[in-house]
């Protein structure tokens, strides 16, 4: 089992930055991969942005050049720098983790970008 425990969302303006957080309760020995996906109203769970435990990194389309995945391994913790936030980014953001092949999430964290 792996909690993980997110922070960081809240209410910013178009162009503004947020920074997520998520702190996992096991070490990030025996884990192969830690993200954020995200779910907007009426659409479904999309990945945004996810590194593995070699530090390769994935990032959406829509957020390439904006959003930066980083991962501390001795906080066993993945943040999420978004700079540049558009409306389209107002989002229910989910902590995940692949751990020893199973996948866990955390309780998700609403960013709301206004226009």
């Amino acid at each position: 089992q792996v909690q993980l425990v997110e922070s960081g969302g809240g209410l910013v303006q178009a162009g503004g930055s947020l920074r997520l957080s998520c702190a996992a309760s096991r070490t990030t020995f025996s884990i192969n991969a830690m993200g954020w996906y995200r779910q907007a109203p009426g659409k479904q769970r999309e990945l945004v942005a996810i590194i593995t435990s070699r530090d390769s990194t994935n990032y959406a389309d829509s957020v390439k050049g904006r959003f930066t995945i980083s991962r501390d391994t001795a906080k066993n913790t993945v943040d999420l720098q978004m700079n540049s936030l558009k409306p389209e980014d107002t989002a229910v953001y989910y902590c995940y983790v692949d751990y020893r092949g199973m996948d866990y999430w955390g309780k998700g964290t609403l960013v709301t970008v206004s226009s």
